[in-house]
């Protein structure tokens, strides 16, 4: 049975290939951002109180993301101040389900790939502690809703995204130095999971009717940047950079066996395959 909506966040890489997606899967799908027909500022906390009371949701999916100038301070107060108003509008509202965009690079450090057991990162180095303080404030803040569901997507590539053809790592890797994106172009040994967008949309549809709880969504090949950077760069024709040593010890990827059991997998299984499939739209990321 379909259900009533709300994206936050349906202008941005994800929530564009999203609510098409909810609309074939049968729900009627309001959505709102910073642009587009349904303007609200997620930092405006009686225009988030009057959107979701009038959308009247069965079910908010938070796909909010300030990241359009590369901006870390900026994206993480809409984690932790846009997701606190978000949420205290659902629950004023009596909406009882929420799917919730996290990241899957905030966990402790260690040697393996991270399930979602593993605790988050206690570091107190800035900047990442902030970066964990507002992943642990996002995550807290929609476990407040009876039916919460995180997704701690890994490192979205494709369409609409950094990683996207003619984006910001392109010109990085080109050796443009005004390129402006939050991550890194080192090619050692740090370890990430990556994910194409697509499959990130079609895990939040899923996600409407999985258990409440947290949910790493990556592919199925966690790899170090001097394996997985090489390949993006082939795909996007831009050079290759010079591999580097170390590795930062929280850099680990992640496995997705708990959302694969409940029947979501990657239509993009690898990013060696992924980074060929270019799809088409804009190179900006965020809302």
């Amino acid at each position: 049975m379909g259900m009533r909506v709300l994206v936050a966040g349906a202008t941005g890489a994800v929530g564009r290939r999203l609510v098409p997606r909810l609309e074939a899967a049968g729900h009627e799908v309001v959505g709102i951002s910073r642009r587009g027909p349904r303007p609200v500022d997620v930092l405006d906390t009686g225009a988030v109180r009057r959107a979701v009371a009038e959308a009247a949701p069965d079910a908010v999916v938070h796909q909010l993301t300030d990241l359009g100038a590369a901006d870390g301070a900026a994206n993480n107060r809409i984690r932790v101040e846009g997701t606190r108003n978000l949420v205290d509008a659902a629950l004023a509202a009596g909406v009882g389900r929420i799917v919730a965009q996290s990241i899957s690079w905030a966990y402790a450090p260690g040697d393996g790939p991270a399930a979602e057991s593993v605790p988050l990162d206690s570091t107190e180095e800035v900047p990442r502690s902030r970066i964990v303080a507002g992943v642990r404030a996002l995550e807290s803040a929609v476990a407040e809703l009876p039916e919460a569901v995180v997704l701690r997507y890994g490192i979205l590539y494709g369409p609409g995204t950094w990683y996207a053809p003619g984006g910001a790592v392109a010109a990085a890797l080109a050796g443009d130095p005004g390129a402006r994106f939050l991550g890194s172009t080192a090619a050692d040994d740090s370890v990430s999971s990556l994910l194409h967008v697509d499959d990130a949309a079609e895990a939040a549809v899923r996600a409407l009717e999985w258990p409440s709880g947290a949910y790493n969504v990556v592919d199925d090949e966690p790899a170090p940047g001097r394996v997985w950077l090489p390949v993006l760069a082939a795909a996007l024709g831009v050079p290759a950079p010079a591999r580097s040593e170390g590795r930062a010890p929280w850099a680990r990827g992640a496995v997705n066996a708990r959302a694969r059991a409940l029947g979501w997998s990657p239509a993009h299984p690898s990013w060696r395959t992924g980074f060929a499939d270019r799809g088409s739209g804009p190179s900006g990321q965020g809302v």
